[in-house]
């Protein structure tokens, strides 16, 4: 399985603005020279959690972003499903049932493909597990010096 890198953008961003606080919004400007990422592609990934209601954007000069509502109820998942959708990893096309499978009794079909009930399966595992997690879990694990420099950088005095 492979995720877009606008995932780890959106959820770095999102553990940015977690350490900052939401005394004044950062831009994607900032958020983009921070991590040195093209600004306008960020943007995207960006308003996307705005859509999700993961982040707040205040338009203007001064506006920028801001989490919408607190770490502890922002799950990697939320993070995820934001950025690429709600569409399962796996979609079975039920290839068994053509090619040589096609003059197969209908009977052999009428059980779900293994193959599709297995992946199923381990994609509900991961999503459950990264819905159990959350950006406060996230900032609690990090190194402190890590959160500290972010606050120094963009002037935040959240946790």
């Amino acid at each position: 399985m492979r995720m877009g890198e606008g995932v780890e953008w959106g959820l770095h961003c999102c553990l940015t603005l977690a350490w900052v606080g939401d005394e004044e919004p950062v831009s994607t400007a900032k958020l983009a020279a921070w991590f040195d990422l093209p600004p306008a592609y960020l943007n995207k990934q960006l308003q996307a959690l705005v859509r999700a209601g993961i982040l707040s954007s205040t338009p203007g000069a001064r506006g920028g972003f801001r989490l919408a509502r607190p770490p502890k109820h922002i799950t990697l998942m939320n993070v995820v499903t934001a950025i690429e959708g709600p569409d399962d990893v796996f979609r079975c096309t039920e290839i068994r049932q053509r090619g040589e499978g096609a003059g197969a009794p209908a009977r052999e079909f009428q059980r779900a493909c293994g193959i599709a009930t297995a992946m199923s399966r381990a994609e509900l595992a991961w999503r459950r597990e990264l819905a159990a997690q959350t950006l406060a879990d996230i900032m609690d694990t990090a190194p402190p010096k890590a959160a500290d420099r972010t606050r120094r950088h963009f002037g935040g005095t959240a946790r």
